[in-house]
């Protein structure tokens, strides 16, 4: 298993220029970027909302097992939040927003992206004051561990069926629900906490190392 950077396994594709203004009653699916944290969890087979044939046909399109990914926001959490696109269909992705295509699982990647390993990397890319960004080109340079496929896919059952229970509405008290959330964070972070990590650029060494997960 190792790490590379996500331009080596990947291609980051910059949205179009898809505002609300060009949303319609039916249609096809698109994702506003502004959406991908307010609207959308890990993945998605379903959209929101939709444009025009007509439209979809001259926007940036995303396919299944892309990522979408918010690269603008007011704040540093939802800076690089992603939903894995996992419907039929292609869909039509705004500006602000960039499609990551790769060959890897897209939940798995999907889940990395709200790792603290991950989110150490990004921080080092905000820029900007009231609108913080992350520009594609350096989303590129984030490194990523790369398991065997079948690790990849044990790893997003384990992290599924964490990710159902801690977003049930039915799911017994608040309090129990809370647990599950923290419960369901840890393990994400030590499931996808891979050994052997670069110690460049200030982001702490994989397990073992002295920055590791710690559990509260």
């Amino acid at each position: 298993m190792e790490w590379k950077a996500l331009g080596e396994v990947g291609e980051f594709i910059r949205g179009g220029g898809l505002q609300k203004k060009d949303f319609t009653e039916n249609g096809v699916g698109c994702i506003h970027y502004g959406q991908i944290y307010t609207h959308y969890g890990t993945y998605a087979n379903k959209t929101k909302t939709y444009v025009s044939k007509d439209f979809f046909n001259k926007a940036r399109k995303a396919k299944t097992g892309d990522l979408v990914i918010a690269t603008t926001s007011e704040n540093d959490e939802d800076v690089c939040k992603a939903v894995a696109w996992l419907g039929n269909e292609d869909i039509a992705v705004s500006s602000d927003a960039c499609i990551y295509r790769n060959d890897l699982n897209p939940k798995f990647v999907s889940y990395f992206f709200q790792t603290e390993r991950f989110q150490k990397q990004k921080r080092l890319h905000i820029t900007g004051t009231k609108v913080r960004r992350v520009n594609a080109d350096d989303l590129a340079k984030l490194l990523i561990p790369i398991p065997h496929p079948g690790e990849q896919a044990r790893i997003v059952a384990i992290l599924d069926k964490f990710d159902a229970l801690t977003n049930s509405l039915t799911e017994g008290l608040p309090r129990e629900i809370e647990l599950r959330q923290k419960q369901y964070e840890y393990y994400r972070d030590l499931l996808l906490s891979f050994p052997q990590f670069p110690s460049s650029g200030g982001v702490p060494e994989g397990r073992g190392g002295k920055k590791d997960v710690t559990h509260d």
